[in-house]
Formats: structure tokens, C-alpha cells, sequence
């Protein structure tokens, strides 16, 4: 029997990932290799960090529940264009297994939060909400908003938050693109924003584009992904070549970007 066209993309996807991979391993390097004293010191304290704080025990207890949950939601189906078309049935474990990010990736999340302290953070793509928990946990005085497409999974988040007795917390639902300029100017401007909601090179771009009305010198954007597909990290790419990007690192996993102005433009690539 012949593998199907979704099999055989998914191999293709696999092995160029993997290429990938590789080829930021060639690039990168430990701590001894970084000549950048910001970077250094975001490189020690905070992307190699060990350190559990207060409250990771309380989330990955919750993470642990939903990879256990074998009930079955209907899920909003938003389509290539971000239309709403279909409702999908689907496990929570499953969305959680899929969806979820690592508790490494999650807990550097809190990491650079609580290291920056914004008072304002943006999250493009909710889920369970369990990125969301960290960014809120790490600054309790901040105006946490995330933005998902699913009516059925931001109602799972709100329940997950509100076992954590997180309180600074809005979820909007809708087509990020829909919501994307109600929410910042909600917040004002924008101390932080994950990228989360969508990891194709057009929307990615449209909503840093978006975003950066918002931001300042002292902004934090992460990128999810960013080698998720060749139109992702093209729009990595480009997103490191504007003009008022300073600093970039590469994790991988995510890419993370700095505004200031003081700043000579630099592009690390740092083994996490």
C-alpha cells in the first residue's frame, strides 16, 4: 500500500526539521562563546536557568490532569482562512499532547518574564492555557491578554486558571487577526508578546507588523516555532532583518527579539 500525500509531507516536514536542527547545532554555542554582557547574563541566569520557583509544581499538576483527560470536546474548525467552518471531535489528552508546550519551554517563558517584569504581556494562541499560567504566575501585577480560537478550549483555559487562582487573566476568542488591535489597545503598549496563535509566514509577519506599533526599546517579542516550516523561519528571517530589531537569539525551539536602541544590531544563536 502507498504511503499517503499527508504521510509523505509529513516525512518531507520531519527530515527538513531535522536538517534544521543540525544546522543550528553547527551554528551555535555554549556560554564561553557569547561576548554580549546583556546576553551573557540572559544566557546564565534565565535561558540556562534550574531553578523551580513557587509555582511550577501547581501547573504541571493541572498539565499532568489534561494529558490524562479522555473526554472529548467539540472543537472550532477555523479553516485556512481563519473562518470558522466545521466542528472537530477531538480528546483533550490529545489536544494537550499536541498542543502544549514543553515544561522546559514553558518554565523559560516564566523565566523571562519574571527576569523583565512587564506590565503588560500579549499571548497569540491560548490552548489550555498552560503558557498562559507561567506568563501570569511570573508577573502577578501584569495585564496577562491571549487571544484563541476556540470558544471549547479558552472555556478548558479559564477553568485551568481559575484552579490556579490566577486573576489577571483575559481571554478573548476569535480569529486573532480579528482581535489582535482590540487587544493591544486594550493593553496600550507591549512589554511582551508570544507568538503562539499561528506559525505560517503571512499571518506571522501581519501580526508582528501589528505589534510593533505597540512596542518600545524595553519590548520582548517571542516567536514560537520558529523552525516549524520553511515559511515560519523565512518570516524569522525577515523579522530579524527589520529595521528596528537590535538583538536577536535563536533557541530553536523559539526565537526571541530585542528593541533597543542603544543597541548594536547582533544575531546570536545560543545551544538550549
Amino acid at each position: 500500500m502507498w504511503p499517503s500525500q499527508n504521510g509523505k509531507k509529513k516525512k518531507v516536514k520531519t527530515l527538513n526539521r531535522l536538517i534544521q536542527y543540525i544546522y543550528y547545532l553547527s551554528r551555535s554555542f555554549h556560554l564561553h562563546g557569547v561576548h554580549s554582557p546583556f546576553v551573557f547574563k540572559l544566557q546564565q541566569d534565565i535561558i540556562k536557568g534550574k531553578y523551580a520557583y513557587y509555582c511550577f509544581d501547581d501547573i504541571e499538576s493541572i498539565r499532568a490532569k489534561l494529558l490524562l483527560t479522555q473526554k472529548t470536546i467539540a472543537v472550532e474548525d477555523l479553516g485556512a482562512a481563519g473562518k470558522r467552518n466545521k466542528l472537530i471531535e477531538k480528546r483533550i489528552s490529545q489536544i494537550a499532547k499536541n498542543s502544549l508546550k514543553s515544561p522546559k519551554e514553558a518554565q523559560l517563558l516564566f523565566r523571562l518574564a519574571y527576569h523583565f517584569k512587564p506590565k503588560t504581556i500579549l499571548e497569540l494562541g491560548t490552548s489550555l492555557g498552560i503558557t498562559t499560567a507561567y506568563l501570569a504566575k511570573s508577573s502577578p501585577e501584569a495585564k496577562v491578554i491571549s487571544i484563541e480560537g476556540s470558544a471549547t478550549i479558552s472555556k478548558i483555559a479559564a477553568l485551568n486558571h481559575s484552579k490556579l487562582n490566577i486573576d489577571n487573566i483575559k481571554l478573548m476568542v476569535g480569529d486573532i487577526q480579528a482581535k489582535l488591535e482590540i487587544a493591544i489597545r486594550d493593553l496600550g503598549t507591549l512589554d511582551m508578546v508570544f507568538f503562539d496563535g499561528n506559525h505560517k509566514m503571512k499571518p506571522t509577519l501581519s501580526y508582528f507588523e501589528i505589534c510593533l506599533k505597540a512596542a518600545h526599546e524595553d519590548s520582548v517579542f517571542i516567536f514560537d516555532d520558529i523552525y516549524w516550516s520553511k515559511g515560519m523561519h523565512k518570516a524569522w528571517k525577515e523579522i530579524k532583518a527589520h529595521p528596528r530589531v537590535k538583538l536577536s537569539i535563536d533557541l530553536f525551539s523559539m526565537g526571541i527579539v530585542f528593541f533597543k536602541k542603544d543597541q548594536a544590531k547582533e544575531h546570536f544563536t545560543i545551544y538550549h
